[in-house]
């Protein structure tokens, strides 16, 4: 089945794989070929892909994923893979956001820095995994 991932910078990814699982906010959604058509929500996380017996995967951010025809496509705000992801900066980026949890006082502004933490975490999970294989 055909994978495509844009943000809107640019198209991320764009192949033939054989299953894909996604970070839904419901929870992963694993999707196989000949999948029902489906749209859902995605939640920041990881994207990972099997492409000829080889897992892959990426950090995404918010965004939806569109199930149809054996084709996927994901619409997020980020993709990012491992060689793609600075360690240090997303720590103080991580930091930065916990820090501005103390000092915030609307559910707008929570739900903004809870979706920029999960962004973070993400980003260290793929690096971190890569780093250990």
């Amino acid at each position: 089945m055909q994978l495509d991932i844009v943000t809107p910078e640019k198209k991320a990814f764009s192949d033939e794989i054989d299953s894909v699982v996604v970070p839904g906010i419901e929870g992963e959604l694993g999707i196989l070929k000949s999948h029902a058509p489906l749209v859902t929500t995605l939640a920041p996380g990881e994207l990972r892909y099997l492409k000829d017996g080889e897992e892959h995967s990426l950090a995404i951010g918010t965004g939806v994923v569109e199930i149809s025809n054996d084709r996927v496509s994901v619409l997020t705000d980020m993709a990012l893979d491992d060689s793609e992801i600075d360690e240090s900066a997303v720590e103080k980026a991580l930091a930065r956001a916990q820090d501005s949890m103390k000092e915030i006082s609307t559910p707008e502004e929570v739900a903004a820095v809870q979706v920029s933490i999960q962004k973070s975490l993400a980003q260290l999970h793929i690096k971190r995994r890569r780093r250990r294989l």
